[in-house]
């Protein structure tokens, strides 16, 4: 089947879950994934065949995506930070707004190279990765509840970039945040998290791809109470920051003010909501205060 045709099919099945032009930019990125064609390939070699095992293997994933599952998920790949991370339907995929989180981390002060990081609910390990990676030389422990979550994370393979940057690989470590502190990892320069945060109310507004497919584990809590994990992490910030200690969370952008309250509460300094590209209210930074 010549790709022209092929493409036209793809947009016409996905079409049947995402408005027609992301519909395209899915069938595109997936076809690029598949056989390495651009966007244009179609246009500048219009009798470019795609072979019947191809056409077969490429119907099987947009009908996939037709039904709801995230392209990522039918790739296994999704990209952050510059990335190729592989994703599997136990972590959630990364967003490119958590990406301001690593931002903020790496433009602050305590992010040296010597650093030692915790990040709690890592998933994907994204978060952990990238500060690895950007900072060669921080040792970074990273906490998730999930087997399976950590079984991708501590999977990711940047074996050739941790060769060439001396870059240490982070320590992925099972433990539930919402239990005690484990005061026998010691103390961190820095803590990051990007806790479930969803309420349960607010599933009506999500998509299907993402309520269907992405782990309930890690997206959603209570209405009665959506801050329980941000309380977690307070504590484990108490117990294991240094003074001056740098901490970022993301957050629900409709629960900007009362997340920071958690953290003021918890006896946290500098306490501020920072906000992603669009104005949403999207993270919450602090510091361990100085001891006496």
């Amino acid at each position: 089947m010549k790709l022209k045709q092929l493409i036209t099919e793809s947009v016409k099945t996905v079409s049947r879950c995402y408005p027609e032009e992301e519909a395209r930019e899915m069938v595109f990125a997936y076809l690029e994934y598949a056989f390495g064609t651009k966007k244009y390939t179609h246009i500048i070699e219009p009798d470019y065949e795609i072979s019947e095992d191809g056409v077969s293997q490429s119907q099987q994933a947009f009908d996939r995506m037709a039904s709801g599952e995230p392209l990522q998920y039918v790739t296994g790949e999704a990209y952050f930070y510059g990335r190729r991370f592989s994703v599997t339907s136990s972590v959630l995929i990364p967003r490119p707004e958590t990406e301001i989180l690593c931002q903020s981390v790496l433009s602050s002060s305590g992010a040296e190279r010597d650093a030692r990081i915790l990040d709690l609910c890592t998933g994907s390990g994204c978060i952990a990765w990238t500060l690895a990676l950007e900072l060669p030389g921080v040792q970074v422990t990273a906490v998730d509840i999930s087997d399976d979550a950590l079984k991708v994370a501590s999977g990711q393979d940047f074996s050739e970039e941790i060769s060439r940057s001396a870059a240490l690989k982070p320590d992925f470590i099972k433990a539930d945040v919402l239990a005690t502190p484990l005061a026998e990892l010691g103390q961190f320069d820095v803590l990051t998290s990007n806790p479930p945060y969803v309420m349960e109310s607010e599933k009506a507004l999500m998509r299907r791809n993402v309520l269907d497919h992405e782990p309930e584990l890690a997206l959603f809590v209570t209405d009665e109470d959506p801050l329980v994990f941000y309380r977690a992490v307070a504590l484990w910030a108490s117990a294991l920051l240094k003074p001056e200690g740098l901490g970022i969370v993301e957050i629900n952008e409709a629960l900007g003010a009362e997340t920071a309250v958690v953290f003021a509460e918890a006896g946290m300094a500098d306490v501020k909501i920072i906000c992603d590209l669009p104005g949403k209210e999207r993270f919450v930074s602090f510091r361990k205060p100085k001891t006496d």
